[in-house]
């Protein structure tokens, strides 16, 4: 199979690019290089970098290419907030731009990297495909919009499309950059340091913390399945974890429990939002259509980024 990953430098497209070559199909990539890193990529997969929507750009890509999965993004909900228009940008007109040359190419299949973010507040949970989203930042809003773009235009392109809402995935490799890093690797790099575990809100929020080769199981399967198209589906452990619970996982994995007792502390920022209160989702349907399951709980998770992850590999230390 030929395919073509727009955002594949990223941290889950690079786990999805470096698997597809490693099972013999031939893998493009583009991408703006704006979060991806192309030493992430086995020498086989052809990185272009490129802005997703440069049109004539991914004609040429394209040309025989059986699938697409377009995860190109900017994926921070707090920064979204700042950069609407930048949001919107990449992430709704680029999907029309992905579409528009995918019709014009014809690429058979199409599947997309949504957001269980989209959701938003939900009184009831776990959250399944049904419930009507409720996003409560641009980055929500723009994940909802390019989903209907997808369903949408693939229905009147011919084109089969699948859409994954990937809820927080976490593993090797994940960004930490300076301003809004996500939960894991920022609590991670604080507890090696010896540093207070900071949390934003009371700690009471609740999320859904998937493996990153967890839903790469998923997209993979998303290529080839049957009677998917046009699908909506969540992607997610199905397990709720408080980010006070995540905080103290991380505190046994790293080794700051002595006796029983905590060698850390745990602060709560209150001046900053935790974001929603609760967020889990059901996966019912990606065990029905997919025939996926998740595979890899929370603490096997972390002892595997603590082995793999140079920056957290407890060997160093």
């Amino acid at each position: 199979m030929r395919v073509l990953l727009t955002g594949g430098a990223g941290f889950i497209g690079s786990v999805l690019a470096n698997r597809l070559a490693g099972e013999g199909h031939t893998v493009l990539v583009l991408d703006d290089l704006s979060a991806g890193d192309p030493r992430r990529l086995r020498p086989e997969v052809l990185l272009t970098r490129g802005d997703v929507k440069d049109v004539p750009r991914l004609w040429t890509l394209l040309q025989g290419v059986d699938c697409v999965y377009h995860l190109a993004a900017r994926v921070r909900v707090p920064e979204s907030v700042h950069y609407p228009a930048e949001y919107n940008d990449v992430n709704v007109t680029g999907t029309v731009a992905v579409m528009e040359a995918v019709r014009d190419t014809g690429v058979r299949r199409v599947v997309f990297a949504s957001s269980g973010a989209l959701y938003g507040e939900q009184a009831h949970q776990p959250i399944d495909e049904q419930q009507t989203p409720n996003p409560n930042s641009p980055y929500g809003v723009s994940k909802i919009a390019a989903e209907y773009y997808v369903s949408t235009l693939g229905a009147l392109y011919g084109i089969e499309t699948v859409s994954l809402r990937i809820f927080n995935a976490y593993g090797p490799g994940q960004e930490l950059p300076a301003s809004y890093p996500p939960v894991i690797p920022q609590l991670l790099r604080q507890s090696q340091s010896g540093g207070s575990l900071v949390i934003q809100g009371d700690g009471t929020q609740t999320r859904d913390f998937c493996y990153v080769g967890d839903v790469v199981d998923a997209l993979l399967t998303a290529a080839t399945a049957t009677a998917v198209n046009r699908a909506v589906i969540n992607i997610g452990s199905g397990r709720e974890v408080s980010i006070n619970d995540l905080a103290s996982c991380i505190a046994r994995a790293t080794g700051q429990y002595s006796g029983g007792d905590l060698r850390t502390s745990i602060l709560h920022n209150h001046g900053q939002s935790g974001g929603v209160s609760r967020l889990v989702a059901d996966v019912g349907l990606a065990r029905r259509l997919l025939g996926w399951e998740p595979r890899t709980t929370l603490e096997e998770g972390l002892r595997l980024i603590l082995e793999q992850d140079p920056r957290f590999r407890q060997d160093k230390r």
